[in-house]
């Protein structure tokens, strides 16, 4: 789709500057810009904001192979922007071109070389592409049962969810968590499980995430970082938590999708895009992966629309840590109130002042 991002114009209300998106899109041009090897699955209109898209897929080494040109309308997303808010957001998209990707637009057979699937977002409230995804996501998710674990590819599921695109919760609902079921790895937004859980705490929806039968679940939360809960072949689970990364805000579009794709592109760059290589990462390795993805999300705040960083700006980007160098202070503040409280030391150098020669050499070891 076609983000319509608001400008300020002199002497006007503003306007709208038209930028490629769409959560699915944004995650394959983060990967891309990563290096990672990626191909994009959809429909894209063959009109000129159809031309945008492909040419900001391929400037971002995303292939085109898989996709469907059609003669329908591109979907606009009109953009709201809130100070300290998510974005707000009004979509035309009826009848088309992406939302009228259907199951005769699906491949025969995915490229042997497919280590994993990702999918979600507001393409997931409109049919018939919904149902289309759902097809193809239920197919791969029934090879997790299969003794091979490593023969099917990852499924990365991140609902975006966009609550007036959603006219019955409690349906959508119910075909969400067989989505989640299906998949290997669900990444939510805090926002995302506000809707889906209201009642829950984080840690919960988490607990309740991996029991439908993901391996791994994640929650973003903002200014207050990221969770992710692992669940092993033998049933234990290992639980992660990594600060956010504080950088200048532009806007949060993207922020998302950028996070996703970082996590996904770490995963494939270190050798861990498998099921059983994802099971086996420690915990150090999940906090890697979460901060590498952390600092993504936090460079795409920093510039204007969904413009993900390349690998390079993401492993060059130094964090301040406010928190180290905190207790760094608090510790050198102890030592010498410490002293101040012990002043026999004072009186024995001044009763046995023959033992202040000893007491150099000591300082020089």
């Amino acid at each position: 789709m076609i983000d319509m991002v608001p400008v300020p114009i002199s002497g006007t209300a503003g306007g709208f500057v038209p930028l490629p998106g769409g959560s699915p899109f944004n995650t394959a041009v983060a990967i891309g810009k990563m290096g990672v090897p990626v191909k994009f699955l959809g429909r894209i209109s063959n009109d000129f904001f159809g031309e945008m898209l492909i040419k900001r897929l391929k400037d971002n080494r995303v292939r085109d192979d898989l996709i469907t040109r059609a003669a329908q309308n591109s979907t606009l997303a009109f953009v709201k922007l809130l100070k300290n808010k998510e974005p707000q957001y009004i979509f035309y998209a009826d009848g088309t071109a992406d939302r009228s990707f259907s199951i005769e637009d699906l491949p025969q057979k995915l490229p042997l070389d497919t280590n994993c699937i990702v999918f979600g977002s507001i393409s997931m409230t409109m049919e018939p592409i919904a149902s289309a995804i759902e097809a193809l996501i239920l197919k791969e998710g029934i090879r997790k049962s299969t003794d091979q674990m490593d023969g099917a590819p990852l499924i990365s599921f991140d609902p975006n969810i966009r609550t007036f695109m959603i006219k019955d919760r409690s349906a959508y609902i119910g075909r969400l968590e067989k989505w989640v079921a299906a998949s290997t790895i669900v990444k939510f937004s805090s926002g995302d499980c506000s809707f889906i859980y209201p009642k829950f705490e984080v840690d919960k929806v988490l607990q309740k995430t991996i029991a439908m039968g993901p391996r791994l679940a994640i929650i973003t939360l903002g200014t207050k970082g990221a969770m992710a809960l692992l669940r092993r072949n033998d049933g234990s689970v290992i639980k992660v938590n990594t600060p956010a990364v504080n950088l200048p805000v532009i806007d949060t579009i993207g922020a998302g999708d950028a996070f996703h794709g970082a996590f996904l592109s770490w995963l494939e760059l270190k050798g861990k895009m498998s099921r059983s290589a994802l099971i086996s990462l420690s915990e150090t390795e999940l906090y890697t992966a979460l901060l590498f993805a952390s600092k993504a999300a936090a460079l795409v705040c920093s510039r204007q629309g969904a413009n993900p960083p390349s690998r390079r700006e993401v492993e060059s980007l130094k964090l301040p840590e406010p928190k180290t160098s905190v207790k760094k202070t608090n510790v050198k503040k102890t030592k010498p109130v410490a002293a101040k409280k012990t002043p026999a030391k004072k009186v024995s150098a001044k009763k046995v002042p023959a033992k202040k020669p000893a007491k150099k050499p000591a300082r020089k070891k």
